[in-house]
């Protein structure tokens, strides 16, 4: 497998990180992937929102950019099973860290932060 190269210049390093895991499906994806790998089917009842089609114009473009692969059996009905590539398995902290700043969130304990400090917004 060829090593996946940047699709254009940044101006900060979180601009790649978000152009390839950003979006509403992406991340949610590779949420779930991080429990091993999921056949298509398995993903689509995952996440009842998604569409067939966006689920699978998601996963060709998260396999481009080397964050996940997809295996395809020889047999019938034909099996593909999509997993985490090394650098995929490298996002794990990422989005464990979304999970628990989005548990906080739905928790409602950041309500001490919607106090503004800010002198310029009194």
């Amino acid at each position: 497998m060829m090593e996946p190269q940047p699709k254009r210049r940044y101006t900060i390093p979180a601009e790649a990180t978000i152009e390839v895991i950003g979006g509403k499906w992406k991340t949610l994806i590779l949420c779930h992937l991080s429990y091993g790998p999921k056949r298509t089917n398995e993903l689509k009842k995952a996440m009842p929102d998604i569409t067939q089609k966006m689920l699978t114009q998601q996963l060709r473009e998260l396999e481009e950019d080397g964050v996940i692969f997809r295996t395809v059996y020889n047999q019938v009905p034909p099996k593909v099973v999509y997993e985490m590539t090394e650098i995929g398995e490298s996002l794990k902290s990422i989005l464990d860290q979304m999970c628990e700043w989005g548990e906080k969130f739905i928790q409602g304990k950041f309500h001490d932060f919607t106090k503004t400090t800010d002198p310029t917004m009194i």
